[in-house]
């Protein structure tokens, strides 16, 4: 399903980058570590017709990716948005950035921000909602919640219920070596049949199958990333073993990466984070390679502010994304967001946003009181 018509040249003039620093609700904890504040870099284009927004989806550390903030900032900065407006001349399509910046190995969570600010810019620009643009089919989407791991198996039955009641439809409970069986069977034997799955984050190694294989009794809707991102034979491997399909997040960097694991058997579900393989439009060529292989995929997330939370409604309500994603409330993270109107959840669903572009406004005061750096390039 390739983009019906694509977006108008924007003439870039600049680009400005901002880290901010938005507290959690809540600490989140996953395999690698525990995070109490969303360090993120915002991206706004400049252009002679406006500005759009984008949002670069590293963190602070190099421990979910090797992409961090300070090496994505230096990197966008130094390379990649001067390239982009050296490329500009009197126009750049959205379509041309990922070309532009292919010369610059990896970084794609940066590639990926600036191509959102200039997709968003050249969509307001036209009067034109991304999804539509992506091709959308519906008008919301359903919204599962990533919930990190807990004190103990009780306080993660007691933080799942509280979700359950707020109205999510799917739940996804993170796992480490230590903290798998007991946690999973905690949520499974307060809460029933409700469609669960779990999240190693890359926690475990092909030796620890024994252990992994225990979690089919609990009917999973899928296991998300056990293995190292780059342990696609393994996976394969681990995929013959266990009744629970297998997912993978970490491992797809873009399109040929799913392929390859495709190939290989390595999963039979896919994760797709527009943020982590280089932007949204990297995110609709996998979208239809699994969609024309029948394999189900899902929209994942990264504690996005509402920028990328937005984004990643209108990509969510592509028709291969069968499984509900982490596609959740504003609130679910941030007491306070940077946009005017933040995603809410009704009926356990996302809106996906209708007006131009992004389809949401940025509040400005909310912006400058998160920042903690801001540097503009222009040409």
């Amino acid at each position: 399903m390739p983009i019906a018509r694509p977006a108008a040249s924007v003439a870039l003039e600049g680009f400005e980058l901002r880290v901010l620093h938005l507290p959690l609700v809540s600490p989140f904890t996953t395999s690698f570590g525990t995070e109490t504040a969303r360090e993120v870099i915002v991206v706004r284009a400049l252009t002679s017709d406006g500005e759009g927004w984008g949002e670069i989806v590293t963190q602070a550390d190099p421990l979910y990716s090797s992409e961090y903030t300070q090496g994505a900032w230096d990197v966008a900065l130094r390379f990649l948005a001067p390239a982009l407006l050296d490329s500009a001349g009197t126009g750049l399509a959205p379509e041309d950035v990922a070309r532009v910046l292919e010369p610059f190995k990896g970084h794609r969570m940066a590639k990926a921000g600036l191509e959102l600010a200039a997709l968003d810019a050249a969509l307001r620009a036209e009067g034109r909602p991304l999804g539509e643009y992506l091709g959308a089919v519906r008008d919301r989407v359903p919204s599962g919640v990533s919930v990190g791991i807990q004190r103990d198996p009780a306080a993660l039955a007691e933080a799942v219920g509280g979700y359950l009641d707020e109205g999510y439809v799917r739940i996804k409970i993170k796992i480490k070596p230590g903290r798998d069986v007991a946690d999973t069977a905690a949520v499974r034997d307060a809460f029933g049949s409700i469609p669960l799955q779990v999240d190693a984050n890359s926690a475990y190694t092909l030796a620890d199958a024994a252990t992994l294989a225990e979690l089919d009794r609990f009917d999973l809707l899928l296991i998300e990333q056990p293995l190292q991102e780059d342990d696609l034979v393994d996976h394969a491997q681990l995929a013959r073993r266990l009744r629970t399909p297998v997912c993978l997040d970490e491992s797809i960097v873009s399109d040929k990466a799913a392929a390859d694991a495709l190939a290989l058997g390595s999963a039979s579900v896919i994760n797709i984070k527009a943020g982590r393989i280089g932007g949204y439009l990297e995110a609709v060529r996998i979208h239809d390679r699994c969609r024309d292989a029948g394999v189900p995929v899902w929209c994942g997330g990264m504690l996005e502010t509402g920028i990328g939370r937005a984004a990643n409604a209108a990509l969510a309500a592509l028709p291969g994304f069968t499984l509900p994603g982490d596609v959740s409330a504003s609130s679910r993270f941030y007491a306070r967001d940077i946009v005017t109107e933040p995603a809410v959840l009704e009926d356990g669903h996302v809106r996906v946003p209708t007006g131009p572009g992004l389809g949401v406004e940025i509040d400005p005061v909310a912006l400058d009181d998160f920042t903690v750096a801001r540097e503009t390039v222009t040409r």
